[in-house]
């Protein structure tokens, strides 16, 4: 990996670098996601369908677009006794984890009469998307499904693309059994997202569409925006470690190529306070990478947003961390707990040599859906808070009303607004 001394401009390079990522970066697809979207939007089932021939290779049509129980149970005879046990363990995991961050509606009266307070309603209708592809992610199930069915949502969809014969991933098909999905529909990329979004003859329309998925689907979550809630437009993925001298740097290097092996926009980046470490990091992720199976995508992501950087202090390694608000921040250092009160922008963070980054995407319980491109500035996780909606509840009496009647009708009629005030005053003419 490229070892680079941090200063101002090459700070600036490399955030500007790693914006290039972006989904936003990409406007050459957004006409032919586009052209998807009103197709769907028009012809419904009918598009949708030609479309899962067309990409998919997949004769599907409203007869076996849903998957039965027969094939649910056909998937449980075919995924690893052991991997269902680990599913389980997880999801006990993440649902308790989830749990913890339940919201309650709240009433506060008082003895004038006036009641304010604040329903919380679940979503009636959430779709979760799930990638087919090259590989199978039954984690990205479990994230996606399990705060919004902590959170009470009614029906939870799920939309994930089918093999040319039709079947879809076993381990998917087990994943969402087990968090609770309610109907899952063999339809795949934007195609799906439009009939998510805007409702088919099959698919019923959503209130939110979450899930990760490729340039395309990313691109169309975007664009339906509005009709739906969406929870993100999500990048590629993304670490950074900040360590100093002792840092062992075989961790160090293994956690970085943990997510630079994701794809080749991938970013995996070092901040250190130690020129040793960063050598002999830099000399143990090539050690590595001789050896993994992804060589070839670990090459290219290395080369393109892969960078060891050297700071002259652990507070300026800090404050380059929160400018690049990173997905994943691992913090490994003497007192890693001291250093995680100073960051301020970051996805998950993870602390010391033994909370390496998988640990929060399989088991831990946090949620691994998180904010990417430096968007941890202002997003936060996918959580419970997601899948809910806050309902302002405002209850006066007459004698409430009365001392403070003249300021509203005053507030109204500065605003030229004066059949605002008119329906104050009315009440006490």
């Amino acid at each position: 990996m490229r070892i680079v001394k941090l200063t101002p401009e090459s700070k600036n390079n490399i955030l500007e670098n790693l914006l290039k990522r972006s989904p936003n970066s990409y406007g050459k697809f957004e006409s032919a996601v586009n052209d998807i979207l009103i197709n769907v939007k028009t012809r419904k089932d009918e598009a949708l369908f030609e479309y899962t021939k067309n990409f998919d290779k997949a004769d599907i049509n409203a007869g076996n677009v849903v998957v039965t129980q027969e094939e649910i149970e056909e998937a449980y005879s075919l995924v690893d006794k052991d991997l269902l046990d680990v599913i389980r363990k997880a999801l006990v995991n993440i649902k308790e984890y989830h749990e913890k961050q339940r919201q309650y509606s709240w009433f506060d009266s008082k003895p004038d009469g006036s009641i304010l307070g604040q329903k919380v309603t679940a979503l009636a209708r959430v779709g979760v998307y799930v990638p087919g592809g090259k590989a199978a992610y039954p984690s990205s199930v479990l994230m996606n499904v399990m705060p919004a069915k902590v959170a009470g949502v009614e029906q939870i969809v799920m939309c994930t693309p089918p093999d040319k014969d039709g079947k879809v991933y076993p381990t998917t098909l087990v994943a969402a059994k087990e968090a609770g999905v309610d109907v899952i529909y063999k339809v795949g990329g934007a195609q799906a997202i439009a009939a998510m979004a805007y409702g088919t003859e099959s698919i019923p329309k959503v209130d939110k569409i979450v899930g990760p998925g490729n340039i395309y689907v990313a691109l169309a979550k975007k664009a339906v925006f509005g009709y739906v809630s969406i929870d993100s437009v999500a990048g590629p993925s993304e670490i950074l470690v900040i360590a100093d001298e002792t840092a062992n740097p075989k961790y160090v290097a293994a956690d970085l190529l943990s997510q630079a092996e994701h794809d080749e926009m991938a970013s995996a980046i070092l901040i250190t306070t130690s020129e040793k470490l960063a050598k002999e990091v830099s000399e143990q992720v090539d050690v590595f990478v001789e050896q993994l199976s992804r060589k070839a995508i670990l090459e290219k992501s290395l080369e393109n947003y892969g960078y060891i950087l050297t700071a002259s202090s652990l507070n300026e390694a800090i404050e380059v961390a929160n400018d690049i608000a990173s997905e994943h921040l691992e913090i490994v250092t003497k007192d890693p707990f001291n250093v995680m009160t100073k960051i301020k922008n970051a996805g998950a963070i993870f602390l010391g040599e033994y909370s390496s980054e998988p640990l929060g995407d399989y088991f831990a319980g946090p949620n691994h859906v998180l904010p990417t491109n430096g968007t941890a500035k202002f997003f936060s996780a996918l959580s419970v808070d997601d899948f809910i909606k806050k309902t302002s509840i405002i209850s006066y009496s007459r004698e409430a009303l009365e001392p403070i009647h003249k300021d509203i009708e005053k507030f109204a009629t500065a605003e030229q607004l004066t059949a605002h005030a008119n329906s104050i005053k009315v009440r006490f003419e």
